[in-house]
C-alpha cells in the first residue's frame, strides 16, 4: 500500500498544480462550437488564458463575467446574465460557466445564476449553458476537468436507458485530463484499427492539435465533440474509460444509459496497453491488426536497446494523480525507480500506485526529496524547470503547462508506440547528462614528459 504523506504547509511556496477552473475551461474546449466563461475577475482569466496559450501555442477561446469588487460585494448575478447574454449571441451551441475562488468564497450559486439567465433571455433557449463549481483551492487541473465533465453529462445526455447497442460500431471514450491531443488522437487511431468507431469525450485531439481552421477568425472553439453526439452516448456498445478522475463521470453515464464500461487507470506501458488491445479484439470481434502486433514488438525492442540505461535509474516526478499514476507504472515498466513522487492533491487512485509513497505538496517538497534521494532526473511540467537547475539534474517535461517548449501538448505517451518514444527520450537525456559513463583513466606514470600529448 502506497504512504500517503500529507501536506504539512500553510501555504504553497513553489506552487505545482494548475487549478480546477482551469481544468474546467480545458474540458469545455472539448466540445465543438464552445466558449467556455470564467465566473470571476478579469484578472483569474487572464492569468489562466496566458497559460494555455503558452501550452498550445493557439488563440484560445476563453471569456469572463468581468466580476469587480462592487459585484464581489453586493451580488455578482447581473455580471453572470449580461456576460452570458453577450456571448449567446455569437451563437455558440454551449456555454461553459466555471466559477473562480473569487466567486466562491463570495458564496455565488452558479445555478442560480443560468436560471435568471433562462429567465430574462428566453431567446437564446437554443444555446446549451452548463454551470459548474470550481474552486481555484479545491483540488487542481485533472478534478477540474472531471467535474465539468461530470455537468455536461448530467445536462446533455438523456437519461434514457433501452437503446445499448443500437449504433452497432459505436464506442463511447471518456478521457481524463492527462491525455494530450496526441495521445487522445493515437488512441482514435487504434480503435479504428479494430473496425470500431470513437466517440471522445471530451475531444481535445481535434480543437487543440495545432491545426490551421479554414476560417480566419473564429471566436468559438473549432473542432471538438459536438454537442449532437452527447445525445448519441447511449447507443454505443461499450465506454472506455480512461484515467480514475473520470470514475464519476462514467458512473453517471452508465446510470443515465445502461452502457456498460471498461476502465482504465491509463495507457501507459505495456501491459495496460495490452489490456486496451485485447478489450478491442473482444468488443469488435476482429483479431489484432498486423500493425498493432508490430508495433508491439517495436515497444519490446526499445525496452531491450535502453535496458542499460534506464535499469535503476532515479527518477523524481511531479503531476496531478492520474498522469503521475501513468508515470510511475511507465517507469517501473523500463527497470528505472521512481524514488520521489509529489502530486499538488490527493485521490484514490494514488494508493495503488504502486509507489512506496507520495507527498502531497508542490515543487519545493519535489526538491527536497529529489535531493534527499538522489535522483537522477526529474519529470515534471515547465514550473519544474528552476528546480532542475538547483538540482543540477536533466528534466523530461510533462503534464500541464509546458512554455518554452514547442509540441508538448501533441507528444504521445500512450500505447506501444508512446511507450517506445519516451524511452529513446529519457535514454538521450540520460546519456547526454553522461549517467553511468566510465572515463578513461590517464596514470600520471603511462609517459614520459616529452612524449605527453603527442598519441592520438
Amino acid at each position: 500500500m502506497t504512504e500517503i504523506i500529507k501536506r504539512n504547509k500553510a501555504l504553497s511556496v513553489n506552487p505545482l498544480k494548475a487549478s480546477s477552473t482551469l481544468g474546467a475551461c480545458l474540458a469545455f474546449m472539448g466540445i465543438n462550437r464552445t466558449m467556455p466563461m470564467i465566473h470571476g475577475s478579469q484578472g483569474c482569466t487572464a492569468f489562466g488564458k496566458v497559460f494555455f496559450v503558452q501550452h498550445f501555442q493557439e488563440p484560445i477561446p476563453i471569456q469572463t463575467s468581468a466580476l469587480d469588487q462592487i459585484g464581489t460585494v453586493m451580488g455578482s448575478y447581473e455580471n453572470l446574465v449580461e456576460g452570458l447574454a453577450t456571448i449567446a449571441k455569437k451563437s455558440p451551441d454551449l456555454i461553459g460557466v466555471p466559477t473562480s475562488g473569487l466567486a466562491e468564497v463570495q458564496g455565488f450559486d452558479v445555478d442560480m445564476g443560468v436560471k435568471e439567465f433562462r429567465a430574462k433571455h428566453p431567446e437564446f433557449d437554443r444555446v446549451a449553458v452548463v454551470p459548474v463549481t470550481t474552486p481555484d483551492f479545491r483540488g487542481c487541473l485533472e478534478s477540474g476537468f472531471a467535474d465539468a465533465a461530470l455537468a455536461m453529462i448530467k445536462t446533455l445526455v438523456p437519461a434514457e436507458a433501452g437503446r445499448v447497442g443500437q449504433r452497432r460500431r459505436q464506442v463511447n471514450v471518456l478521457v481524463g485530463a492527462s491525455l494530450t491531443s496526441g495521445d487522445i488522437e493515437a488512441l482514435k487511431e487504434t480503435i479504428e484499427a479494430f473496425g470500431l468507431r470513437p466517440v471522445v469525450f471530451p475531444d481535445v485531439s481535434d480543437s487543440l492539435d495545432g491545426h490551421l481552421a479554414p476560417e480566419t477568425y473564429n471566436a468559438l472553439t473549432t473542432g471538438g465533440t459536438p454537442v449532437s453526439e452527447l445525445a448519441t452516448l447511449g447507443q454505443a456498445i461499450a465506454t472506455i474509460v480512461v484515467g480514475a478522475s473520470m470514475a464519476p463521470v462514467a458512473d453517471e453515464l452508465r446510470s443515465r444509459t445502461g452502457v456498460p464500461d471498461i476502465r482504465f487507470d491509463h495507457l501507459c506501458g505495456l501491459d495496460a496497453t495490452d489490456a486496451l488491445v485485447m478489450t478491442l479484439r473482444d468488443l469488435s470481434g476482429n483479431e489484432v491488426p498486423e500493425r498493432i502486433e508490430r508495433q508491439r514488438a517495436q515497444l519490446l525492442d526499445a525496452m531491450l536497446d535502453t535496458h542499460f540505461m534506464m535499469g535503476f535509474t532515479r527518477v523524481a516526478v511531479a503531476a496531478d494523480p492520474d498522469l503521475l499514476v501513468a508515470l510511475a507504472a511507465l517507469m517501473k515498466g523500463t527497470g528505472a525507480e521512481v524514488v520521489a513522487a509529489v502530486t499538488p492533491a490527493y485521490a484514490p487512485v494514488l494508493t495503488r500506485s504502486g509507489l512506496a509513497a507520495v507527498k502531497i505538496g508542490d515543487l519545493e517538497d519535489l526538491e527536497l526529496a529529489a535531493r534527499e534521494s538522489g535522483a537522477e532526473v526529474l519529470i515534471a511540467n515547465s514550473h519544474g524547470v528552476a528546480v532542475a537547475e538547483r538540482l543540477g539534474l536533466p528534466i523530461y517535461r510533462a503534464g500541464f503547462p509546458q512554455f518554452h517548449w514547442y509540441g508538448g501538448f501533441a507528444k504521445t505517451w500512450i500505447g506501444y508506440r508512446g511507450g517506445r518514444q519516451v524511452l529513446f527520450d529519457l535514454a538521450n537525456i540520460l546519456t547526454a547528462a553522461e549517467r553511468g559513463e566510465v572515463h578513461p583513466y590517464r596514470s600520471v606514470y603511462g609517459q614520459k614528459p616529452e612524449y605527453q600529448g603527442r598519441c592520438a
